[in-house]
Parts: structure tokens; C-alpha cells; sequence
């Protein structure tokens, strides 16, 4: 299937409708050869480039990161993915002096994603703290509803806050910039989990002033697979260890952080995914004249467009505000197996989107994704597809 003129930047298969970038992203052919090479010169000389030239190369990235990010340098590590962002954080609360205790709470909500889920609850089995789930509305009308849902359940208990910036399931922003004051203030340390935000939504740490941050740069930023960051605020870098306990731990070094030390150098793995992150900001940014914003607004307005065609298809309202939507977007479905939908719309079709069960089975919705090489036609052939499957599902006769 033709793509939009953009679509010759991607290598994805062409007789797929891929309406799924948020899952795994995919990146574009400059940044992957930018990979090439740096895997050649890796190989042509492992001892150099992992002793002499590592570390300056991921200061140049980390420096472009931060600029991107709007954070400062020194509070940003390198990790492979936001659940491994998210588990860092977790794990670093099960021991030492900011360990939690019997009792303290831990706050989420009900559009958590599963991973980082089942690392809350690994830190509430190992330290006897209690999990508490706020009750986010969805469908909703204002993003008040998120901020009155959550501050509703904190109480002097609260020690930790773990939120999604973009949720995996719906596609709903959380309002951080009111929700992260509020938190702090009642002295509750916030995790977010930001899994979908760098190179969907403007993104200023800076503004937000979580405690700490974790975010992907293989999915909106488009860099290749494992490719993440994790923000940790300057006040807790000192109770910070990474997963992964190498050299940096009793390194004498003196000229650069522990923070860095620890984080930079996990023990030998291939580091290219973070050494193209200035490349993919670099070339997603040039694909419009008005740059980044161009971007992240062109794939908004994409989303909103397609998620309304769909609300007329299906005769079902919009679960949202515009505004309260990036380039994700939901939109529900008749009850059923969505495993079987998934799978014909894929076998049948040819059109690759998630069907979400949410909150649980047999509630569904479709979750579509707008990147710039999707052409509109797209969205209309799942419509079309969602539409012939639906009927059929109804009058419970197989597909053809």
C-alpha cells in the first residue's frame, strides 16, 4: 500500500496499514544508518570506543537530550526503556535510608500500564507498603476529573505517586502541571511514567518538576529500539542506584557524578540506541518547515481527524476533550473478544492496531496511533474494516 511522501523515510512493509506506532515506534532510515555507523566504529576498535570514546559521545547525546527535555544534563541517565526507568526508581525504595515502610502508600491509577503495575506491586510486597488506585473517569469531560481523582485518595500515609503522562491504554495527557504541584506540596514524591511523551507533546521537566521522570526515545523521538531516559531530581541522585551494580559503585573517579559513573557504564552492551538520539532529533525536526511544533501538532490534528471519523462510524461519542490528547487516541468498542478482532483485522485486513481491554474484558476499544508517514486513507480503511468485522460479529457469521 502507497504511503504518504513521508513514508519513504520508514522501513515499514508496505502492504501493512501500520496504525500502531505508539507500541515500539519505528524508526527512520537516517537514524538507523547514524546506528550503522557507530556500531562499525565500535567494532573496528571495541577497546578504544568503550574505554576512550563512550563517554564523551553520551555527554554529546545527554546534551541534546536535555535541550529536548528541557532538563539539565546531570540529572538525566540513559536506561533502555521507561519500565526500566520505572523499576530503578522502585527498586532504589527497598533498601537503604529511603526505604518504605509498613503502612506508607503508594499512589496510581486505574490507567496504569500492567509493567509498571506489577513493579508496584513487587515494592508493596517487599516493603509492606499498601498500593492505593485512584479512579480516573473515562470517558471524561474536563482534565479537572484526573487532578479531583487523584488528590482524593492521598493522605498523610502517601509517600510515592507513580502516573502515566500520555496512558498507554486511552491516550489520555494527565494535567502534570497542575497535578505535580499539588503532590509535592502534600509531600508526596511523584514518578512519572512518561513512556509516550518525548516527541509526542512539548516536554519541559524543567516546568513539570517531578521527582523523578522516565520517558522513551524509541517510540515518538523515533530512535532505535532501547532507547530511554530517567530524570532524578538533583536532591535524591544520592539514594539513586541503577539495576545493574558495575564499577561505577567503588569507582575513585572524581571528575564526573556517581550519578553518571553508576548509570553510564552498566557493564558492556551496545550503547547506540542513546548515541542517536541528536540524529533523530535532528531529522524528525527537519521533516516541516516549522520544525518539532510543526510536527508534534501535525500528528495531533492527524489523531483527532481520524479518531472523529471513527466516533462517526461507530456512532459513539469522543471520550475527551482535543486537548487532552496527543497523537494516541480511543475510541470504544461493542463488547467482545478483542484478541479475535486484533487478530482478523491483521489476518483479513491487513491493518495493524491494538484493541485494548479496558478496563477489563470483554470492554474494548481501538487505539490508534498518528505519525507522519499515515495517510488518511488509512484511518478510513480501518473504519471501513471495523465496520464489515462488527456486523459480522453481530450476526456471529465468520469472516470471509
Amino acid at each position: 500500500m502507497p504511503r504518504t511522501t513521508y513514508g519513504k523515510h520508514w522501513s515499514l512493509d508496505p502492504a501493512v496499514i501500520f496504525l500502531n506506532h505508539g507500541s515500539f515506534g519505528a524508526c527512520p532510515r537516517p537514524v538507523l544508518e547514524r546506528q550503522r555507523q557507530l556500531r562499525d566504529r565500535l567494532e573496528a576498535q571495541p577497546l578504544r570506543f568503550f574505554v576512550q570514546e563512550i563517554e564523551p559521545l553520551l555527554d554529546q547525546a545527554r546534551q541534546a537530550l536535555a535541550a529536548f527535555v528541557g532538563a539539565e544534563p546531570e540529572n538525566l541517565a540513559f536506561v533502555p526503556n521507561a519500565t526500566t526507568g520505572v523499576n530503578t526508581v522502585l527498586r532504589s525504595r527497598c533498601s537503604g535510608p529511603d526505604r518504605l515502610q509498613p503502612g506508607d502508600e503508594l499512589l496510581t491509577t486505574n490507567h496504569g500500564y500492567n509493567a509498571c503495575n506489577n513493579a508496584l506491586r513487587f515494592l508493596a510486597e517487599q516493603t509492606g507498603a499498601r498500593i492505593v488506585v485512584a479512579e480516573v473517569p473515562f470517558p471524561l469531560a474536563r482534565p479537572e476529573a484526573v487532578v479531583a481523582a487523584v488528590m482524593a485518595r492521598v493522605t498523610d500515609r502517601t509517600r510515592l505517586a507513580l502516573l502515566d503522562h500520555v496512558t498507554s491504554q486511552t491516550g489520555l495527557i494527565f494535567p502534570l502541571e497542575t497535578l505535580v504541584p499539588q503532590l509535592t506540596a502534600a509531600g508526596v514524591e511523584t514518578l512519572i511514567d512518561g513512556a509516550h511523551a518525548p516527541g509526542m507533546i512539548p516536554l519541559d521537566l524543567r516546568a513539570i518538576a517531578p521527582t523523578y521522570y522516565t520517558g522513551n526515545a524509541h517510540k515518538w523521538l523515533c530512535c532505535p529500539k532501547g532507547s530511554a531516559f530517567l530524570y532524578v531530581h538533583p536532591d535524591r541522585h544520592e539514594n539513586m542506584r541503577p539495576l545493574t551494580i558495575s564499577h561505577g559503585a567503588n569507582s575513585p573517579r572524581r571528575d564526573r557524578s556517581r550519578f553518571w559513573l553508576e548509570f553510564d557504564w552498566p557493564g558492556t552492551v551496545d550503547p547506540t540506541p542513546y548515541l542517536c538520539v541528536p540524529e533523530a532529533i535532528a531529522f524528525l525536526g527537519s521533516l516541516l518547515p516549522g520544525g518539532w511544533p510543526a510536527l508534534m501538532q501535525h500528528n495531533h490534528a492527524k489523531a483527532i481527524a481520524a479518531r472523529d471519523l471513527l466516533c462517526r462510524t461507530l456512532g459513539v461519542a469522543a471520550p475527551c476533550p482535543d486537548d487532552m490528547l496527543g497523537t494516541l487516541a480511543s475510541v470504544a468498542l461493542p463488547d467482545g473478544d478483542w484478541q479475535s478482532l486484533q487478530a482478523i483485522l491483521l489476518d483479513q485486513f491487513q491493518i495493524e492496531v491494538p484493541i485494548v481491554p479496558w478496563p477489563t474484558a470483554p470492554r474494548r476499544w481501538v487505539r490508534i496511533s498518528a505519525q507522519i508517514y499515515n495517510d488518511e486513507t488509512e484511518y478510513a480503511a480501518l473504519a471501513e474494516a471495523l465496520t464489515v468485522t462488527l456486523a459480522q460479529e453481530r450476526s456471529g457469521s465468520p469472516i470471509a
